[in-house]
């Protein structure tokens, strides 16, 4: 029997095709205007032939942004002992994304890989594979991620990102705060508030692989400290190409609509209720269509009951409901299982506490305590299931974290978070760092900690196929957490007022990570087990600098080396490939420049190292690739704004994740127009 794959995406690389390279007129304008800017500019702003404010972040601001993904309490990112990257909403509409995924290529920290029209692999450090599962994700403080697999479908998480307050990216891990799954990472996307969103607001786009985008929302208030808004998103995007340059028919639509309600109680009460729904239909590789529909609701209650003590009581339900038709499972032409569609009904209920308050002059504790419910309904196709196709699953914990200050610049955070789930029973993931702000725009800081990925239903439960048909792979009903101990440390300064510069460097040490095993009795099925480990270690470096009060540069460089090996006494039937499909480096290049006559050029080059992937347990390689992503903005008015915006210029189509094969899939060059209409405020 040939070696079946047991990835469950399309892998590999596509060759060149003939045609033009580029666009010329447009990445000749983007290449001038942002390498070379205008000579009529001078150092001063009074020479500056516009009347719009420069929305450029000068370096003292972009320091002074508070963030709160590292320690769950607001602090300035220039005394954050972490390894973070922040993309403002403000860069991320001057980029000109369309969706979360797209605006994520602006984080030097973070590996992201487009594998066809609607699905993207998005990891940090490591592990970026078919079932990347070890970044936890949340919008508003609510989970992403699937129990399925542990990871995000990445093309069901969008908004208005006309609403987006900022996106803040940690590298390394945040277990203690953030729970299980926050093993490589976390990125915590937080939405405006209502009140800073008021007015009609209207957008519209069109292209050549963006065939619609339109969004509108509207924000008023009920009374004067009550603020709400609603709003609604349409898109729709054409397919990806295949080697031979037809059409992969993995079109997609996405309807999207929600609301947001902000309300003062008191002089110290706030109480936030926001919910949204969406629907998803996409085009498959198969001629198959899949159909997603979700809903979710939030309440947040806040509380200040003085400056150095402040109270947070959180809810959200979420429901999500998929149909995936599933292929024949075919292996040596031979057909074990017919096609059929795959069924899943995830139903969420969290709730959580979280309290902060000091302790004299020296401590400031964060501890919070929550529940979280999971009911899981599956209808197996004949080609995939999980059994049981029914399951509960509760999760329980409880944390703290204490921030002592030994000395007047020097500070020890300590804390752990205690966990319960149905699989493994009680997990810790203790933190310890420690940060030194030597000078008033310098800080180094070191850390060590633990974090863990509990299992997912792939990993105790799949079948491929279901029963009673011919089952190759199988759940391993004892598969237990994959762990990793990571010291990290790492420097930020700021550089006279035009540089600021970051550098993390970090050793992450993995254990229990999942393999592939034959049964020892009967060879097939294939089972999961925990027998891969390994070591990961490299650095992050990354700049900002701005020559002028009108242009600014960021680019950084990531280089990760990776270890992983089969333990002593055990196999793996895909040979360690499985689980790493990641560059050994990479290197982003943004530029930001605002002209005269209200115009703004923003550009993004970025170099992605050769991918190792498996194929069948067998190493292929994505090849190396640089891309340009740009966008010319016009403010027309104080309430219009026109917009040209290009991804991919540099070739027609070029492969981001996977193996040869005649189903590779290919990303295309796209350019598209909008217009944004503010009419009134």
């Amino acid at each position: 029997m040939q070696k079946p794959s047991l990835n469950y995406d399309i892998e590999g690389s596509i060759p060149k095709r003939s045609g033009k390279s580029f666009y010329p007129t447009f990445l000749l304008t983007i290449t001038i205007l942002v390498l070379f800017p205008w000579p009529t500019y001078s150092q001063t702003e009074k020479s500056m032939p516009t009347t719009r404010e420069l929305k450029t972040m000068s370096m003292e601001e972009l320091m002074e942004i508070e963030v709160t993904s590292v320690s769950k309490r607001p602090e300035k990112l220039s005394e954050v002992a972490s390894s973070i990257q922040v993309l403002t909403g403000e860069e991320i509409l001057k980029y000109g994304a369309t969706n979360i995924p797209e605006a994520l290529y602006l984080a030097g920290n973070l590996q992201v890989a487009q594998k066809g029209s609607h699905s993207w692999g998005i990891s940090a450090r490591g592990f970026n594979t078919d079932l990347a599962n070890k970044m936890l994700v949340l919008m508003d403080g609510r989970t992403l991620y699937t129990p399925l697999f542990s990871g995000v479908f990445w093309d069901r998480q969008d908004y208005l990102l006309e609403d987006i307050n900022q996106i803040e990216i940690i590298s390394g891990p945040g277990g203690t705060l953030w729970g299980a799954n926050a093993v490589n990472g976390v990125i915590n996307i937080s939405t405006k508030k209502a009140d800073e969103t008021q007015g009609l607001f209207v957008e519209g786009a069109a292209g050549n692989k963006l065939r619609t985008l339109g969004g509108i929302r509207y924000g008023g208030k009920i009374t004067p400290d009550i603020y709400y808004r609603v709003y609604a998103k349409y898109g729709s995007r054409d397919g990806a190409v295949f080697p031979d340059s037809t059409d992969a028919h993995d079109s997609w639509t996405m309807t999207q609509g929600g609301f947001r309600i902000d309300a003062k109680i008191s002089s110290g009460s706030r109480f936030t209720f926001h919910g949204d729904a969406y629907k998803n239909r996409a085009d498959l590789i198969s001629g198959e269509t899949s159909d997603v529909t979700g809903q979710n609701v939030m309440a947040r209650w806040s509380y200040t009951f003085s400056d150095s003590s402040q109270m947070r009581l959180q809810t959200y339900y979420d429901h999500t409901d998929l149909g995936l038709p599933t292929a024949p499972f075919v292996v040596n032409d031979t057909e074990l299982a017919p096609e059929g569609t795959f069924k899943d009904k995830l139903s969420t209920f969290d709730i959580e506490l979280e309290h902060r308050f000091t302790i004299g002059h020296y401590n400031s504790v964060v501890w919070g305590l929550g529940y979280r419910f999971m009911h899981d309904d599956v209808t197996n196709s004949p080609a995939l299931g999980f059994i049981p196709d029914m399951l509960n699953l509760d999760l329980f914990n409880v944390f703290i974290q204490d921030d002592i200050s030994l000395a007047k610049h020097l500070f020890l955070t300590l804390g752990t978070k205690l966990e319960h789930n149905d699989y493994t029973g009680f997990e810790w993931e203790p933190n310890g760092r420690i940060r030194w702000k030597f000078r008033e725009d310098q800080i180094v800081w070191a850390a060590v900690s633990r974090a863990v990925r509990t299992p997912s239903r792939v990993d105790r439960h799949i079948s491929q196929a279901s029963p009673p048909f011919f089952v190759l792979l199988t759940g391993n009903p004892n598969f237990k957490s994959e762990t990793v101990t990571a010291i990290e440390s790492g420097f930020r300064s700021l550089i006279g007022t035009s540089l600021t510069t970051t550098v993390s460097l970090f050793y992450n040490k993995y254990d229990r990570i999942r393999s592939t095993i034959l049964d020892p009795v009967t060879i097939f099925p294939l089972i999961f087990e925990n027998g891969l480990a390994g070591e990961t270690y490299g650095f992050e470096l990354s700049f900002t600098y701005q020559p002028t009060n009108w242009w600014q540069l960021f680019t950084s460089y990531n280089l990760l080396k990776e270890d992983i090996r089969v333990k002593n006494g055990q196999t793996d039937f895909n040979n360690t490939y499985n689980e790493t499909a990641d560059p050994g480096w990479q290197f982003l290049l943004r530029s930001s420049v605002e002209l005269p006559w209200s115009v703004s050029i923003q550009a993004a080059f970025r170099w992605i190292d050769e991918l190792p992937i498996n194929n069948a347990g067998k190493l292929a390689t994505v090849p190396s690739y640089a891309e340009l992503d740009g966008n010319i903005t016009w403010q027309m008015t104080d309430k219009i704004e026109l917009s040209v915006a290009g991804r991919n210029l540099l070739h027609e189509y070029h492969v981001e994740y996977g193996v040869p094969g005649p189903e590779l899939v290919g990303i295309e060059r796209s350019v598209f127009g909008k217009i944004t209409w503010q009419i009134w405020n």
